[in-house]
């Protein structure tokens, strides 16, 4: 199966369902009164992790998602029926940022675990609600409120206890081969291993761990050289790197500089990574080429203060203790508390809805700005005269005028809500 660990989508919610406009008049029932109802809300699009998924293939054919509209109210105050949640199934370990702004929605890592999307818009007031002593026959009702709409970039990040990291052909796939029931392909040339692997690593009977095979990585490959830029994100969520490195050389490249290089390239791409604990692993000791090679990684691993395990993946030599240790560091493992922040390194602040901002476009127009009043421009119906006046009122006391006239607004010229567009007149 093709592994995707990175796409697009389009999500939409419903939009809430329209009041209704309507009077009692029934026999016997004198001065009926407003009776329109309220509409139904819109369905929000909500993701949740589902097990039987490891991948992100299916979106590559089916990107956009949308939830139904709420349904209209209707005469006697009768609601309109809320609409479904529109649900998207994604695999664990997910990550859900909004493409506009970069910021991280939600991280998604336990089977069942959901995050709301996109919100469907609520359903618009019948006339009914509108009723006061002041006006007991309203005879306006809301529309709906459109629901959000965005783009959305999904990433995968693996679930791993441990990350192999390494040049290609250093023998990452030959170990989790040998030490768990994945079979990756194995073959004697570079990049063999094109995605991802994962294996399951049994310490006894009742303990096991998950080792992750990442692709080999280059000189290089923070700025997208190789392979090893697509797939450095699923080093982030390991706890422990087993750095491999080809004790014997066969490929002609020192394997203390394929150390050094392989460090550097994890440093760029994130100080988080460089930060985490690693094990130096030489592979290949049953080669006569790696007796050499041996005193020089073990001066390294005592100079960087790494616990080193000379291995043969391919006769199984040192694999039973290097696995042992793993499980017994994994045991004594606490997790570092980490903050929710978002791709910036900021906590995202909510905006104040009420804020109104005034600013002015390549047209000379002026551009009034703010949550609220466009929610109202959207929800109101200004064909009916009575919700003009409605909209009139609001504008007043949220002192739009005043704020206008501030900036230097004329007679004659163009105002802009939404998508709504007026000339100013005093």
């Amino acid at each position: 199966m093709q592994f995707i660990d990175r796409t697009r989508v389009i999500v939409k919610a419903g939009d809430g369902g329209h009041g209704k406009s309507a009077f009692r008049r029934e026999k016997f029932v004198p001065k009926g009164g407003p009776a329109g109802g309220d509409g139904g809300r819109g369905g929000d699009v909500v993701c949740i992790v589902d097990s039987n998924r490891n991948t992100l293939l299916d979106f590559r054919y089916h990107r956009k998602f949308q939830a139904k509209n709420g349904g209209n109210g209707d005469i006697k105050n009768q609601y309109g029926k809320n609409a479904e949640t529109c649900f998207i199934k994604v695999p664990p370990g997910t990550i859900i940022k909004d493409e506009k702004t970069g910021e991280q929605i939600a991280d998604l890592t336990e089977i069942g675990q959901m995050a709301v999307v996109a919100k469907g818009g609520r359903g618009g007031r019948g006339n009914a609600k509108f009723a006061n002593a002041a006006n007991r026959a309203p005879t306006f009702a809301e529309f709906g409120e459109p629901g959000e709409a965005r783009n959305l970039i999904l990433e995968l990040k693996l679930l791993a206890d441990v990350g192999l990291v390494g040049y290609p052909s250093v023998g990452k796939s030959s170990l989790v081969a040998s030490c768990s029931a994945a079979r990756p392909e194995i073959a004697d040339y570079p990049f063999t291993t094109i995605t991802p692997v994962l294996g399951v690593v049994r310490t006894d009977y009742e303990k096991s761990f998950v080792m992750a095979d990442i692709p080999g990585l280059i000189e290089g490959a923070a700025g997208g050289v190789g392979l090893g830029h697509d797939f450095l994100r699923h080093v982030e969520r390991t706890k422990l790197i087993l750095h491999i490195v080809d004790a014997a050389g066969i490929e002609g490249r020192d394997p203390v500089e394929d150390y050094a290089k392989i460090n550097v390239e994890l440093k760029k791409y994130s100080e988080k990574i460089a930060r985490r604990t690693q094990v130096l692993v030489a592979n290949k000791i049953d080669l006569p080429e790696a007796q050499e090679n041996l005193p020089r990684l073990k001066e390294l691993a005592a100079r960087e203060g790494l616990k080193f395990f000379p291995i043969s993946a391919a006769t199984r030599e040192g694999i039973k203790e290097l696995i042992a240790y793993v499980g017994e560091w994994l045991e004594d493992y606490v997790e570092e508390p980490e903050t929710e922040m978002g791709e910036k390194g900021y906590e995202p602040m909510e905006e104040d809805p009420d804020h109104v901002t005034i600013s002015r476009n390549d047209a000379g127009d002026f551009i009034v700005s703010g949550k609220a009043l466009e929610k109202l421009v959207r929800m109101t119906n200004f064909n009916n005269d009575e919700a003009v006046r409605r909209f009139q009122y609001i504008w007043r006391i949220k002192g739009i005028d005043a704020k206008l006239i501030e900036r230097g607004i004329k007679e004659g010229q163009t105002v802009r809500i939404g998508a709504m567009e007026f000339e100013y007149r005093e």
